[in-house]
């Protein structure tokens, strides 16, 4: 599967996104471990990246959601680790997908693309759209940035659904990053593409 993804909201966001084959998802990768303790300490120990949080920010606040209310999934992780937290694990594949979002402070997706049906887009979400979220509550998307395929909406940037979420069966995957327009093109292609790297080193099936 490697179906275009189409940005409705393109004076919003420009999103960074790629399909990958052949991955697997492992409960605990070692190998992660120790890159993932020196992405966290030196996270810890790194100036504010002020225009990369003030414009994830601005996207959120453009797309009618306060970022203060309903954090970017970067900033969530951001917070965490500098409380003195390391990044959560879940399996291989999340993990590295948090570590990018870590290092580049820009909200991510990860997705099952075999749970995904369809054309895939970018929009707000319509009225009374919504979908089971990861060990969340039902996620409300009206009026709000949504990825969504032709069985309705499945991610945004703050939470993803169950219905797409990744497991051990996973095989292949999409990766989205919430870049908001302000963002150089070349930086997200940057943050693409040493995403699909650390994917292809640590998660190849």
């Amino acid at each position: 599967m490697s179906v275009p993804l189409l940005c409705c909201v393109s004076d919003i966001v420009r999103p960074g996104w790629f399909f990958r084959d052949g991955v697997m998802a492992v409960p605990h990768e070692p190998r992660l471990d120790e890159p993932l303790r020196r992405a966290a300490a030196a996270m810890r120990q790194a100036t504010e990246s002020a225009d990369v949080t003030a414009a994830v920010r601005t996207m959120y606040k453009r797309a009618g959601i306060d970022p203060t209310k309903t954090r970017p999934s970067s900033e969530a992780l951001l917070r965490r680790v500098r409380r003195g937290d390391e990044l959560p694990r879940v399996n291989s594949l999340v993990d590295v997908v948090n570590w990018c979002s870590l290092e580049s402070r820009l909200p991510f997706g990860l997705y099952d693309a075999d749970r995904i049906h369809g054309s895939v887009e970018l929009r707000l979400g319509r009225p009374g759209e919504e979908y089971a979220g990861i060990r969340k509550d039902t996620v409300h998307v009206t009026d709000r940035l949504t990825l969504a395929d032709d069985r309705g909406p499945f991610g945004n940037p703050t939470s993803d659904s169950a219905r797409t979420m990744v497991t051990e069966a996973t095989t292949r995957v999409l990766v989205v990053i919430f870049a908001p327009v302000s963002i150089p093109p070349a930086v997200v292609d940057r943050v693409a593409a040493t995403t699909a790297e650390r994917i292809a080193e640590y998660c190849a099936r």
